[in-house]
């Protein structure tokens, strides 16, 4: 009984300690800020094409998620907290950015019938997730933890929503890459649709070791990836010319990073 205790408490001891990189999120936070400001002052300046409206409400949601682990690790957990945590990151951290990348694949009509479809489990898990009684003895003191929701059905909508998500963020930039590989000048697109599909995974790999209670996989994931599509980003706009197409053409392209450079 003593030893059952003694375990007891190290394991309560274990999943309030915070660690150094239980830290990250905040200046994930401050990146995605400073990001979204970026998006925004794009949008402004091109009339605000589809697949950007989308890219804003993604990084608003990325930011937002962040920002709730930041409350989370100074603040401590709650069930407030932790029910919204996962809405913004498990939800709606990665199908804005897709449906954006949708949008400069494929045809506007087409795209707009994906997006109507896509977005009913989006909406179905949204309203659950909203709805869901928490398990607050799930709930770490500073760490976020989707076990605590408590319609555990809900996570067989995720991977739905994260494998449509991947298929046109992480393997859309990849195909941008073929695209353009071998083009004149356009080396920098090349690296920075490549940036952008790695920076799209890796949040997607940090989830999956998050469910597996590896949180801090996740944190140090958030911050590297999306400076990784910032990066890519980037490139993509340094690599364009005057000449390189119209900004809400549906192109052979497949981020909006890659769309915006064929704008600037």
């Amino acid at each position: 009984m003593v030893a059952i205790r003694r375990d007891l408490s190290s394991s309560i001891m274990a999943t309030s300690e915070i660690l150094f990189v239980h830290y990250l999120p905040i200046p994930t936070t401050v990146v995605a800020i400073a990001f979204l400001a970026v998006l925004i002052h794009r949008g402004r300046h091109r009339g605000w094409p589809p697949h950007l409206v989308w890219w804003t409400i993604g990084v608003a949601c990325y930011g937002a998620g962040t920002m709730l682990e930041s409350i989370i690790t100074l603040r401590g957990n709650s069930e407030g907290l932790n029910r919204w945590w996962y809405l913004a990151g498990a939800i709606l951290g990665a199908w804005p950015l897709a449906t954006g990348s949708v949008y400069l694949v494929l045809a506007r009509r087409t795209a707009t019938t994906l997006t109507a479809i896509s977005v009913v489990p989006v909406i179905l898990a949204t309203v659950a997730v909203l709805l869901s009684p928490i398990d607050v003895t799930q709930i770490p003191a500073h760490r976020p933890s989707g076990s605590a929701i408590e319609w555990t059905w809900i996570r067989a909508l995720t991977p739905v929503i994260n494998l449509y998500a991947a298929l046109f963020l992480v393997g859309g930039a990849a195909w941008s890459c073929v695209q353009f590989r071998g083009v004149p000048d356009q080396r920098p697109r090349v690296i920075g649709t490549a940036l952008i599909a790695l920076g799209g995974l890796l949040p997607g790999i940090g989830g999956g070791m998050a469910k597996a209670g590896m949180v801090e996989a996740l944190y140090v994931a958030e911050l590297v990836g999306l400076l990784l599509i910032w990066a890519g980003y980037q490139c993509c706009i340094r690599s364009a010319t005057p000449n390189d197409g119209h900004l809400d053409a549906p192109a052979a392209v497949s981020t909006p990073a890659a769309s915006e450079g064929s704008a600037a």
